[in-house]
């Protein structure tokens, strides 16, 4: 397939020098305009790459450093908390203080936790306190405000203490849009772990900063943990890949750039959180500018196009009119047929080569007609010989089968075999003497075969095999017949047992050519006959012009020739064969259309 697309693209250059300068003046003009395009796409695009690195690296500074600043204000609530008087006068008392007591200091801290939440402004949900000595909870949030008593860690602060862990940052499992910022109390004298405060906060409160970040509809920002997964990313739209994350997740750099297959990563850490602020820019972002400029080179190399191959028509048309001329007035040259060709009068070297031209033209139509009629007869009398050679044959061994069934099958069974002779010699007598479909050959071996089978009962068995399509596939009248005569002859008589006949066909259009196989389980031949079959087939490959008249294989021959005659030397007939197994014979033609070779 792909071999005849190429043959039919580029055939026309091949037959035209007047294609060839076309296409040559049209790649001198277009090439330049391609590779300047491009070398300009190219440079926007590197400065476009520049210009969004070094922008984004400075903005990921100041971002990091403002986040910062936001967190650390969110850490100083919480020290204002842990430092509170009314917190380390709670912590003062003992177990064995008076109810009153530890009522008012209780509620000194929940005064405080008030006082706190109301003038830490409106991103902060709530406000918890947690201590672990005492096993109280106060709570103080817009919906609640409340003192527990519990007697086992709470939920929420498990992993800070069960990992020790001085700082998190998780989000609310409820509600996406808050997260939960816990610092844990250390007894100043062992570090032990006595408490938490912790502040429910909007995620919200970052957004302005993301905001500046996300420039474009294209990108997106987000605030990411160690390993770059987000953690909160108000446009979710663009997700990093996993390469992206497999590569945040292994550098121990606190900023830089990563590039990906598909994408620029910029990262930064938060101070002192734990946290990233990471912005991600897709490729097809960079690439857009160099698109633009690239569309605007194809425009321009558009109508250079059009301008050149106008050009350079018109150049090759009067460059090689009087060339296209003389291949004209060659085409019209009959060799057979005297035809007057009208000469240009030209006087320079093509008028000179047309000049010759004619000249040697008309001693060559001369020389055929001497020729010719000789040349035609021989062929056609050698053609007839062949053919002659055969039906002789085929008819002495389907009349001796025919009078061996007359006496021992029923009527229905001869009415077969004598409908089966009769569509014979139909095809013998009304198909062309020449070339005929290879359906139509192979009919008739199946009345052949019908006929045989008659004959022999369950002693023979046969098989045909198709592969592809045979509608354009012709082959000489009358080949394929005397082939299997001979495999009956030869090969199958002379075995006792049980006979095995089958015949392969296999067209490939993509080569060209149709394969068929007749192989038999005969007694196969002697290598020095099957040496002398190859070599007499081997000669007539070589020496088109002869007719085989003799031999016990007359047949076989024949049928070489005529396929040899009609096709050339590189098709014809093949011989495999074991003594004591079998023969092979191998035919090759070319697939054809209407009769003519391809």
């Amino acid at each position: 397939m792909f071999n005849e697309f190429y043959r039919r693209l580029i055939d026309p250059f091949k037959r035209s020098i007047r294609n060839k300068l076309i296409l040559a003046m049209t790649l001198v003009a277009v090439l330049p305009v391609i590779v300047m395009t491009a070398v300009a796409a190219e440079n926007t695009r590197s400065s476009m790459e520049a210009e969004i690195m070094d922008t984004n690296r400075v903005n990921m500074n100041w971002a990091s450093i403002y986040l910062a600043e936001q967190f650390t204000r969110m850490n100083n609530i919480i020290y204002s908390i842990q430092i509170s008087d009314e917190l380390h006068q709670y912590l003062a008392l003992t177990r064995e203080a008076p109810a009153s007591s530890r009522f008012d200091e209780q509620k000194a801290v929940f005064n405080m936790l008030n006082s706190v939440y109301y003038s830490a402004g409106n991103y902060v949900f709530g406000v918890e306190l947690y201590l672990r000595e005492q096993d109280t909870l106060f709570t103080f949030n817009s919906m609640e405000s409340r003192i527990k008593t519990v007697q086992d860690v709470p939920e929420a602060y498990d992993k800070l203490f069960t990992e020790h862990k001085d700082f998190t940052i998780i989000n609310d499992p409820i509600d996406p849009a808050k997260f939960h910022m816990t610092r844990s109390m250390n007894r100043f004298e062992d570090q032990a772990q006595i408490g938490a405060i912790s502040l429910e906060i909007k995620w919200a409160e970052f957004n302005q900063t993301l905001d500046l970040l996300d420039s474009r509809g294209d990108y997106t920002a987000y605030i990411g943990d160690g390993s770059g997964h987000p953690v909160y990313q108000p446009n979710s739209s663009i997700q990093p890949s996993d390469e992206a994350l497999k590569q945040l997740s292994e550098t121990k750099n606190n900023a830089g750039f990563i590039r990906t297959a598909q994408e620029y990563i910029f990262y930064h850490d938060i101070e002192s959180t734990g946290l990233r602020v990471i912005k991600i820019v897709p490729d097809h972002v960079i690439n857009e500018s160099a698109l633009e400029t690239m569309k605007y080179g194809l425009v321009v190399g558009g109508v250079a196009t059009v301008v050149s191959v106008a050009l350079a028509a018109l150049v090759a048309w009067r460059t090689s009119k009087p060339i296209v001329k003389l291949a004209n007035s060659m085409k019209g040259i009959q060799l057979i047929k005297d035809r007057k060709v009208e000469r240009s009068g030209r006087v320079d070297e093509i008028g000179l080569l047309e000049k010759n031209l004619h000249g040697m033209a008309s001693r060559i139509r001369e020389h055929i007609r001497d020729n010719y009629l000789m040349n035609l007869e021989k062929q056609t009398a050698e053609l007839k010989a062949l053919q002659s050679q055969i039906h002789p044959h085929f008819l002495q061994n389907t009349l001796q089968m025919i009078g061996g069934m007359v006496y021992s099958q029923k009527p229905a069974d001869s009415y077969k075999v004598i409908r089966a002779l009769s569509e014979m010699f139909r095809y013998i007598v009304r198909a062309p003497d020449g070339l005929v479909p290879l359906q139509s050959e192979l009919d008739q071996l199946e009345h052949y075969m019908l006929i045989q089978k008659q004959r022999f009962a369950t002693r023979l068995e046969y098989k045909l095999e198709i592969t592809g399509e045979l509608r354009a596939c012709y082959i000489p009248k009358l080949s394929l017949q005397p082939i299997v005569e001979n495999a009956f002859l030869h090969g199958l008589e002379k075995k006792p047992g049980e006979w095995r006949l089958g015949i392969e066909v296999l067209c490939d259009p993509q080569q060209g050519m149709v394969t068929i196989q007749i192989c038999d389980n005969g007694v196969g031949m002697e290598p020095d006959r099957l040496a002398e079959m190859q070599s007499k087939l081997e000669r007539i490959t070589r020496h088109t012009d002869r007719v085989w008249s003799s031999g016990t294989s007359i047949g076989l021959l024949n049928a070489t020739s005529r396929m040899v005659m009609h096709f050339g030397p590189e098709y014809g007939i093949r011989m495999e064969s074991e003594l004591g197994q079998g023969t092979k014979v191998i035919v090759t033609i070319p697939c054809t259309t209407g009769g003519e070779p391809l």
